[in-house]
């Protein structure tokens, strides 16, 4: 029974993403983009890029952004080089792996996929800790009215081993604290990574 109500708060969380093309992405500055583009890391799908963005970046995005199962427990990214695309990240389910792979070679002008999404270690304990830090940060007063109720919510919640990262984009530096707050109140937690982006930053 315990498991059962685990699933659905899991899949509850995650189905958050299925009406997202009603929703605006919050826009990145031209500096914001600037540093994404020089990070290592990746690009993100729900951090919307400059108007003048190429037309291959925008599609990518817009395909990753679409899978019904890309959920707040899962962290999406990419890089560009020329027609070739590395998808980077971690998630909870092998088949959003693959999803993403297929999503993104159905856009026009990718000629290659490089698949490097880590699929994360089943853990009930990590389960736990999900919830645990979903209902921490997305049920503080100060952030709820601002991000829980979003048909995208852009906080991203990644637990490995005990471990959480935080990632996605928040409205201002002290929502990108308190999330980190937050989540440290959370019991078995080890470790709290922000790798929150603050809007225009």
């Amino acid at each position: 029974m315990r498991n059962s109500a685990t699933f659905c708060l899991l899949a509850a969380a995650s189905l958050t993403f299925l009406t997202l093309s009603s929703t605006p992405l919050p826009a990145a500055s031209p500096s914001q983009s600037a540093n994404k583009d020089k990070n290592p890391q990746h690009l993100d799908p729900y951090l919307r890029g400059p108007a003048d963005e190429n037309t291959l970046i925008k599609e990518v995005r817009h395909n990753l952004l679409m899978l019904p199962y890309f959920g707040v427990f899962d962290d999406l990214g990419f890089n560009v080089n020329g027609t070739t695309i590395t998808l980077t990240g971690q998630v909870t389910k092998p088949t959003l792996k693959d999803d993403a792979d297929r999503a993104v070679k159905k856009v026009a002008g990718v000629t290659n996929v490089v698949n490097n999404i880590e699929v994360l270690p089943l853990s009930p304990m990590d389960d736990q800790t999900r919830i645990a830090t979903y209902r921490a940060i997305y049920g503080d007063p100060s952030l709820a009215s601002r991000y829980a109720y979003s048909a995208a919510p852009s906080i991203h919640i990644i637990v490995k081993n005990g471990n959480v990262r935080l990632e996605g984009v928040v409205a201002n530096t002290m929502d990108k604290q308190i999330a980190e707050t937050r989540a440290k109140t959370v019991a078995n937690v080890f470790n709290v990574q922000n790798d929150l982006q603050v809007e225009g930053k």
